[in-house]
């Protein structure tokens, strides 16, 4: 299926043999002609030495342009007298046998193995040259390019990142093997033996953990794995009973074995689905045929948002049919029907159950389904139990995840905390930072453990932190072991290394027992060394010089459990021993007592005779030199021994895929070890960030409804500041029964704004248990945080500016609650002032008697203070001081801002001095200087003169968006 979100795919999908011919190559009297290996590729290579100075076709054009010839061609006289004659418009070999892959894989560019290389095809090729640098030319037939087989994994990479579904298809069939057969004069058989998308980068052709040189030589080339690579599958159904819409979405990490899943209702905003899909990040998403516009725009818009086109995720549509319950239903049950996997029955909702069975169908493309048979690997996405809500909006406008600049990590909240030392810790720390805890007792236990690994001078910790420094990926490592997809140099430096980590873990014990107070450190370092026991015993049995080379035959160092290689090796051994027995009836023949083998060009056992003996060569013994000859016991031999080699390549990889199918039963007792290293991790990383100037212990209170913060500051800013000291820090006090609800004023520019995100970004950084950049803190538990700042429309949604800012603020008000901060960034101000200034009044009122939420609202609307006067007890003004000079009565004031809060309104918002600072020239300057002044001349005169109307009009108004939002509440 096309990814909507890359036109330039469409092309893939044209059937490429709609209207080819399906011939073989014509010889003889209608016979079929059949070419080995060698002819094969000599064919190839002199084909394409003719073909580079011809115009090339792609599959779908040739194809065409065949079939026209072929009606239209009057072959002469001459051609029947000359049979091995092959007119142009008929495929080779090779050639139909690209055209019944490209059938049966339409969606898909395929990297075709042909001898040392790996060669593409017809517009594949074309795809493939341009994507990956290389020359395109036309070999008979097709356009076609190719790539060396050490180097696969960059290219498949390559492509992956652009967006592409990448197959490799494999020779099936090995030379030795194929010669003893029927079939010895045939072309080799090609199969399809993996497929690779953004999500599914998992097995050894992808993932060379132990090619270091090529990984260091292509470090710009090969984009490395983003921190998640999440498959997310989303399904809608219409709930009558309840009349809304009902999403489902199971997102699956085949790389780490992650599985999330979940199910919601949703709007018209589609807000909830928003907010999932920013924390997950997938680099993948199916989707049925039918889904909806609105949900289709919003995929859109997240998507297109990420500034690089690599960064975007790949839209594979599927059948709707395959998204109904009853098909989903029948394929999910077959499949843990079948399961091996022991434990308690899955229960799942309708919606995800929609979504499993199109993901189980999806992932068994590729036979990564595994990873979804057991239920340990599973977890809901959100709960308001566990985790703080973080809409899509807070994730966003607080610059979680990524700055809102460029889109990177660096600016944002997680750049600050995250100072982890593995990947799998990185993949934590993200999870972390999205979704703080809610628990007062589990953000306690990781306040106690940061406190600990900051202040113990135990030699002990600092010896545990070493050991997380270059470590791979364990994480995806052990999964690719569980999907049985990984090499043997892969399996050994992840295994080896969990075996290392688990030895000196334990060498470590005593001191851990004695020295390590935090109730959560000691359970996960007592805990590691005995969850790693079984990487151990599988060490024990490889042998790494074997493992390291990637010599299968040579990897098991005992060979008692593995009887079939034993035999296979017995059977070698003879055949050597009687080869090397021949070389006695040689050098009786040859008359040379000292004659021994040669082996020349990877042909062994040949026997070398000088010239003044070639009268003694027997007429039987078969020529390979000048010099040099078989006999015809050595070919008969050699070619037997050659049989047997191959035949243990082939029993060394079936006994290799039972070693790992037997190191995948503690699959899931390792992977608890790497999560229990993960979280020791991002402990320290919070460690580290504590250790930066003015950080202390926050108190987290789940019984008080208050936030009491000592000189805070924007964590974010004040990194970026660096050792400059320059950002002035400022308190919050707020009460839950108590002022609640602050309305901040002040000029532009004058720091407001980053006030807000900083109380904000102080909260979730004390309740995903970090320390906080304050000199004191102490702070209720809140559910949620929502946020509604700046000024933006939503083109793929079709929302002008103002209607997205009141979609945002519509859906704080249906989801805040005491519990929760709301923060409102000059709400109105996308309207008319009236408008803009009684929608800003009544929200606030709202907020302020309804809702009763801890409240930040930022306004530049003077009006809006009269509410402190109105509600006493829970409103309170204040605004950012500054100093206001007066340089001459024609041109604006001069604002000096001090960045520092302080109470009461502000009389202006001085917007002029902004103006100054954006170079507007000073003609245009004094002209708005002598505009403001004289309106506010005729607003003041007649401010009297209206004062009872214009009070009326703003009390009607008020409750009429009153009556509004709580039928709208009702209606919800």
């Amino acid at each position: 299926t096309v990814d909507p979100f890359r036109p330039s795919q469409c092309k893939i999908n044209k059937n490429i043999s709609s209207t080819a011919p399906k011939q073989k190559m014509a010889i003889g009297d209608n016979a079929h002609r059949q070419l080995s290996q060698f002819q094969e590729e000599e064919w190839l290579f002199t084909s394409a030495l003719f073909a580079v100075c011809l115009q090339g076709f792609s599959i779908s054009q040739f194809a065409k342009l065949g079939q026209e010839r072929k009606s239209a061609e009057v072959c002469p006289q001459s051609d029947s007298a000359s049979p091995s004659r092959r007119p142009k418009s008929v495929y080779t070999p090779l050639e139909q046998q690209v055209i019944d892959l490209k059938q049966r894989h339409q969606d898909v560019l395929l990297a075709i193995e042909c001898g040392y290389k790996y060669r593409f095809f017809g517009e594949d090729a074309e795809i493939a040259a341009k994507i990956l640098s290389i020359s395109c030319y036309s070999d008979h037939n097709f356009m076609t390019c190719c790539i060396p087989t050490h180097r696969l994994f960059v290219h498949v990479r390559r492509l992956v990142a652009h967006g592409y579904k990448v197959g490799v298809v494999k020779q099936t069939e090995t030379s030795a093997i194929k010669a003893s057969g029927s079939n010895k004069n045939a072309l080799f058989t090609r199969e399809l033996s993996a497929l690779f998308t953004k999500s599914t980068l998992v097995g050894e052709d992808v993932n060379p953990v132990c090619r270091f040189e090529d990984i260091q030589q292509s470090c710009d080339d090969i984009g490395m794995d983003p921190p998640h690579s999440f498959l997310l599958c989303i399904s809608e159904n219409w709930d009558k009973q309840h009349k809304q819409l009902t999403v489902g979405l199971v997102a699956v990490q085949p790389s780490t074995g992650d599985v999330l899943l979940d199910s919601f209702y949703d709007s018209s905003s589609r807000s909830e689905l928003e907010t999932r899909v920013l924390k997950i990040n997938p680099v993948e998403i199916i989707v049925p045929s039918d889904l909806s516009e609105l949900t289709l725009k919003l995929l859109h818009s997240i998507n297109n948002a990420s500034p690089q086109a690599d960064d975007r995720a790949r839209l594979e549509t599927r059948d709707r049919a395959l998204f109904e319950f009853a098909t989903a239903m029948d394929t999910v049950t077959k499949f843990y029907t079948q399961s091996q996997d022991k434990g308690t029955s899955l229960s799942f909702e309708s919606p995800v159950i929609c979504c499993l069975g199109p993901l189980i169908q999806y992932l068994k493309e590729f036979s990564l389904e595994r990873v979804l048979r057991s239920q340990c690997s599973f977890q809901r996405l959100l709960s308001n139990s566990e985790g703080m809500t973080l809409g899509a909006a807070t994730l966003r406008n607080l610059e979680i995840l990524r700055n809102s600049t460029d889109g990177a990590m660096k600016g944002s909240l997680l750049w600050v905390l995250d100072h982890t030392r593995t990947a799998f810790g990185r993949r934590l720390m993200r999870k972390w930072v999205s979704q703080p805890l809610m628990d007062p007792q589990s953000i306690s236990d990781r306040l106690d453990a940061v406190q600990e690994a900051l202040e113990s001078d135990s030699v002990t910790l600092t010896s545990l932190k070493s050991l997380l420094w270059h470590l791979p990926d364990l994480e995806r490592g052990i999964c690719s072991i569980y999907h049985r997809k990984c090499s043997t140099q892969e399996f050994y430096l992840v295994t080896s290394a969990l075996s290392k980590l688990g030895l000196r873990m334990e060498a470590l014990l005593p001191a851990i027992q004695s020295q390590v107070t935090s109730p959560l450190l000691r359970s996960l370092l007592l805990d590691t060394p005995d969850l790693l026991t079984p990487a151990h015993h599988v060490v024990k049995v490889l042998s790494e010089n074997a493992a390291r080379l990637g010599n299968k035959t040579e990897l098991f160092s005992d060979l008692s459990d593995f009887p079939l290689l034993q035999k296979r090796k017995e059977q070698i051994q003879e055949v050597l021993n009687e080869i090397q027995d021949h070389i006695h009836e040689v050098r009786v023949v040859l008359k040379n007592p000292s004659l021994c083998y040669k082996t020349v060009s990877g042909q062994e056992f040949l026997i070398e005779v000088k010239h003044s003996q070639l009268s003694s060569v027997p007429h039987d013994w078969q020529l390979s030199t000048i010099v040099r000859y078989h006999s015809p016991f050595l070919v008969a031999h050699y070619k037997k021994l050659q049989q047997l080699r191959e035949q243990l390549q082939l029993d060394c990889q079936g006994a290799w895929i039972s070693f790992l199918d037997a190191f995948g039963e503690h699959y899931h007792t390792i992977k608890r070890a790497i999560s229990h290293l993960a979280t020791m991790d991002c402990l320290f990383s919070l460690a580290e960030v504590a250790k930066q100037g003015n950080f202390c212990r926050p108190v987290v209170r789940s019984g008080e409804q208050q936030i009491m913060i000592r000189d805070g500051r924007h964590p974010i800013i004040d990194l970026l500041m660096g050792e400059q000291n320059q950002y002035v820090p400022n308190d919050t006090k707020l009460q839950g029964d108590g002022r609640r609800v602050m309305i901040i004023t002040g000029p532009n520019m004058g720091g407001k704004s980053s006030y807000i995100r900083q109380v904000a970004l102080i909260c979730i950084m004390a309740q995903m248990g970090s320390y906080v950049p304050a000199s004191e803190a102490q702070l209720g538990l809140l559910d949620g945080i929502y946020t509604r700042m700046g000024a933006s429309d939503s083109i793929y949604s079709g929302r002008s500016t103002f209607m997205q800012e009141l979609s945002e603020a519509s859906d704080i008000i249906f989801h805040a609650t005491e519990r929760s901060m709301v923060i409102l960034d000059e709400l109105g101000r996308g309207t008319s002032t009236h408008d803009g200034m009684a929608i800003a009044y009544a929200t606030l009122e709202y907020f302020i008697t309804q809702v009763k939420s801890f409240t930040l609202f930022v306004t530049h609307y003077l009006l809006l203070s009269e509410l402190e006067r109105l509600h006493p007890q829970h409103v309170f003004n204040c605004h950012m001081a500054f100093l206001l000079s007066v340089l001459d009565d024609v041109g604006p004031e001069f604002i000096t801002f001090l960045y520092q809060l302080i109470g009461g309104a502000a009389e202006r918002s001085y917007g002029l001095n902004v103006a100054r600072l954006a170079d507007i020239p000073d003609s245009i300057l004094q002209r708005a200087a002598h505009k403001a002044r004289e309106l506010e001349n005729k607003v003041h005169n007649k401010r009297y003169d209206n004062h009872w109307h214009s009070c009326s009009v703003t009390h009607l108004i008020c409750i009429c968006f009153h009556k509004y939002s709580i039928k709208q509440n009702k209606t919800k």
